[in-house]
């Protein structure tokens, strides 16, 4: 079976090794594309990530690419979700982007994420202690890396607020690309209302957050819209609350465009190749044809060309891709396998498809051309 495909592959093949050479680079450039997509998602919202919630309510008529530094909620509203009986729980979160510098004299950003120390929201700590005193704060593993130290102090610029270092994240926690620092939220208040040190903070300041964390009851999901009319906030699933960290939609919208330009790029490039290829092979397919083989049998083996082709090469790329991933260094990359699979299925699909639109002039090839009727 595929008699004639098998065939042609060995003998033209260095022709099909041309062609599979460049699909085999599309797919090594799918991979790092992939890469990159998903570490910037990681370095983008893994803090949001991390955090056991199901739902971030913000203040009404919030814009959701400037919702968590523009939003601004009070207690009652945070109780009004805490109430509700599909809520399992609801607690105030603060959120902040600040430069700082620690006792060690290193420069370091870090997005502040206002939390009780004593609710849900509580991070756990792989290294130190828990958050518990007033001015300690877990910063997340990646800070570490970045010159931190458990016991240093840390120092707001501008206003001079200090912060002790008590513990770390097992994991790396960032924020628009930023590192996450969970500080207590009565601090985180002082913070945000731009108070410095010894300085009167206005009352209604330590009513306020960012915005409601939720959590849905076990088994349920959150009505969103019956919270909203009763609290008088703007809710959205945790999901979709990442497009409000810094760059993330313009990032993602950039990043999936390259891959729908590289995706039509490949089925055009294969495309073009089987069709220069089927013209080439006119006089043999009419000779073919002319001795009785179904135009089904030719049309099959022509996509089984390129199908042999789409995957030995799309395979080859993905290899070469992956091992080459580990050179890389100084970027958020981030290999995971389902979009590197999904991204070689289109490769291979797309692929497929343009070879097939290519591969059906086969059923116009005359067979009287083969007995010099076109004479």
């Amino acid at each position: 079976m595929f008699f004639l495909a098998r065939r042609e592959l060995w003998f033209a093949r260095s022709r099909f090794g041309l062609m599979g050479g460049v699909v085999a680079l599309i797919a090594v450039l799918m991979v790092m594309l992939s890469g990159l997509s998903s570490g910037l998602v990681e370095d983008g919202v893994s803090g949001l990530k991390a955090m056991p919630v199901d739902d971030f309510a913000f203040a009404a008529g919030t814009k959701t690419d400037s919702a968590f530094s523009r939003s601004v909620v009070d207690m009652r509203q945070v109780q009004a979700w805490k109430s509700r009986p599909d809520v399992a729980d609801a607690a105030p979160f603060g959120n902040a982007l600040v430069n700082a510098h620690s006792s060690r004299g290193v420069a370091i950003d870090l997005a502040l994420f206002g939390v009780e120390p004593g609710s849900y929201l509580a991070p756990a700590v792989a290294q130190g202690e828990r958050m518990g005193s007033a001015d300690g704060i877990v910063v997340s593993k990646t800070a570490l890396d970045a010159g931190l130290h458990i016991g240093d102090t840390v120092t707001v610029d501008r206003l001079g607020t200090t912060m002790k270092v008590v513990g770390a994240t097992g994991d790396k926690q960032t924020f628009g690309h930023v590192d996450v620092a969970y500080v207590p939220l009565h601090l985180w208040q002082s913070i945000h209302a731009g108070a410095e040190p010894g300085e009167p903070v206005r009352p209604e300041a330590y009513q306020e957050a960012s915005a409601v964390a939720i959590r849905a009851q076990a088994g349920q999901s959150v009505d969103l819209a019956a919270g909203d009319a009763a609290a008088g906030t703007s809710a959205m699933a945790i999901k979709a609350s990442f497009d409000a960290s810094p760059g993330y939609s313009a990032e993602m919208s950039t990043m999936t465009l390259i891959k729908v330009f590289l995706y039509a790029i490949s089925a055009l490039v294969v495309g073009a190749f089987f069709t220069v290829w089927t013209i080439q092979r006119r006089p043999e397919l009419a000779v073919l044809r002319a001795v009785g083989a179904p135009t089904g049998y030719l049309l099959r083996d022509g996509v089984m060309q390129a199908l042999i082709v789409l995957v030995v090469s799309t395979g080859a790329g993905v290899l070469v891709g992956v091992a080459g991933a580990s050179l890389i260094s100084g970027m958020p990359f981030a290999l995971e396998t389902g979009p590197v699979a999904l991204g070689a299925a289109l490769l291979v699909v797309l692929g497929l498809l343009g070879a097939a639109a290519a591969i059906v002039r086969i059923a116009r090839v005359d067979p009287l051309t083969a007995l010099g009727g076109n004479r």
